[in-house]
């Protein structure tokens, strides 16, 4: 077996929750700003946020959403986001966190998923949380009734398992299938931050401006927790806009961004960064979804700095691979975190593979994740019987250890950094009256890295592209729509998937 090792030292095991984990990295500044609104400029200081924290937790147990209970959350990046994250963790229990961007039928369907007991929103998303939570109830951030849930503070971590017991539940289609609950413990997440903080050379001081969603695990782990827990403060935005981007990333001095390609394409051509001052900048990291190394070369010129990549998934808490900035190597996905290995395995025989040669990559490491949520079938298939997690990637590692991914088995079609499931795209293309049947694909795209595109086979009367394109709106989330839909006689049943899906992206492509 050829296996592929970390050059790091082993990090020191830690016997700590999420939380605690993350107000350690604030007890020796609590009069320091660490969480400030963008838009608005409204911040909080360690004190305030460590105050709030366990006053919340204390609320939410008196409430009845305390230990053991799970809380969702569908909620812009803004401080209150965290708040709400560790309070629930700090009070022992469960979050799932949803995309703000979900219609009301995506809602219900992770609640209900999920055994989520309570929906914490914003007002702006009410209407749609309330509509997708049926029964349960919906508290808006900033309302009467969420002012009412802080109460007497919970001074410690209420005792949980912190390697059995599962703290959060994003959603993630894994490498095939619908989104299913990944399993992540206080372990898992404590791990990958330390991980991350090493692999990245993160430095205290550090501050960001946050777009990247934190109900996402980049956002969530790579931003929201490493720079709490790493010493450095983040400004929230709720939703990506170029100038605020810029005018944040100028008046902070941020000498690092955390991006996805759509983004490290702005900062390579758009114009508008000529008019900022980003001298502070030394790196940009991009993550979430592949990008060429023409574009990380243009990025460095442009800013003078180092623009890297890193790899990761939802179901490894998400960081297993980091570019080195002190050892760039152009168009690389990075260097194994520590305490973390790798193989490389034929897609067709099992055997592994050597320095610079292809196959699928495996992972092993204490950031894997628990499992699929009510899926030991999906788990078994993903994780085998002795810990290695099959990422559906089609990797080589040269002979210094050095990353490349060189193509996808898995079936995701990734939209600006988002997963799109085609499974969960032809369902409900199925389920639409004159549709007998379907099958989605990616798109290549400049800007948005790929586009979800549908053949389909439709019955007599057919229904017209317009009224097939209305009916995935009226369903889905935005960056799950559909750019294309290809009637055709019939969907090929002989052809592996991943055979079928070439094939398809072929035709678009072409």
């Amino acid at each position: 077996m050829t296996i592929f090792t970390s050059t790091f030292p082993d990090l020191p095991v830690r016997a700590q929750s999420i939380t605690e984990r993350v107000f350690e990295g604030l007890d020796n500044r609590p009069d320091e700003v660490v969480l400030t609104d963008g838009p608005t400029g409204r911040s909080m200081t360690a004190q305030d946020f460590t105050d709030a924290v366990k006053s919340l937790a204390g609320g939410l147990a008196s409430a009845g959403f305390g230990a053991g209970k799970t809380v969702a959350l569908m909620a812009p990046n803004i401080p209150e986001y965290c708040v709400v994250f560790h309070a629930v963790a700090w009070g022992g229990g469960t979050i799932t966190t949803l995309n703000p961007s979900y219609t009301a039928t995506e809602v219900a369907q992770q609640l209900q998923d999920a055994g989520a007991d309570v929906l914490i929103t914003v007002p702006d998303f009410l209407d749609t949380a309330r509509e997708g939570a049926g029964d349960l109830p919906v508290i808006a951030i900033g309302s009467g009734d969420y002012t009412a849930l802080f109460g007497d503070p919970i001074p410690e971590q209420v005792p949980v398992d912190l390697d059995d017991f599962t703290v959060v539940l994003p959603y993630s289609s894994g490498t095939t299938g619908l989104p299913k609950g990944v399993m992540l413990s206080h372990r898992n997440l404590v791990v990958n931050v330390d991980q991350t903080i090493v692999a990245a050379d993160f430095q205290k001081g550090e501050t960001t401006a946050a777009f990247l969603p934190f109900f996402h695990i980049y956002g969530m782990t790579v931003l929201m927790n490493v720079h709490l827990a790493g010493g450095g403060a983040l400004v929230t935005m709720p939703r990506f806009d170029l100038p605020l981007f810029l005018q944040i990333s100028q008046d902070h001095r941020c000498p690092r961004m955390w991006v996805v390609p759509p983004v490290a394409l702005a900062l390579a051509k758009h114009p508008l960064v000529d008019d900022y001052d980003l001298s502070a900048l030394r790196e940009v990291f991009i993550a979430a979804a592949p990008s060429g190394p023409g574009l990380s070369d243009a990025i460095a010129r442009r800013l003078h700095c180092t623009a890297l990549q890193g790899y990761g998934m939802t179901e490894l808490s998400p960081v297993s691979h980091v570019v080195p900035r002190k050892a760039p190597r152009l168009g690389a996905a990075g260097m194994l975190v520590p305490d973390t290995s790798a193989r490389i395995v034929d897609i067709e025989t099992g055997a592994d593979r050597g320095p610079d040669e292809e196959g699928e990559l495996w992972i092993k490491g204490p950031q894997v994740m628990q499992g699929y949520l009510g899926r030991p079938d999906a788990t078994a298939g993903t994780i085998t019987a002795d810990g290695w997690l099959r990422t559906g990637d089609i990797a080589r590692i040269d002979e210094d250890g050095y990353m490349f991914v060189t193509d996808r088995l898995k079936e995701l079609i990734k939209v600006k950094g988002f997963q799109v499931a085609p499974a969960e795209l032809e369902a409900t293309l199925v389920a639409m009256d004159g549709i007998t049947d379907a099958a989605v694909v990616g798109k290549p795209d400049d800007e948005a890295g790929e586009l979800p595109v549908a053949f389909v086979v439709v019955g007599d009367p057919a229904p017209p592209e317009a009224a097939i394109m209305d009916h995935i709106a009226r369903q889905l989330a935005t960056y799950k729509q559909l750019h294309a839909v290809h009637v055709v006689d019939e969907i090929p049943k002989s052809a592996s998937g991943k055979i079928l899906r070439r094939l398809l992206r072929d035709r678009v492509s072409g």
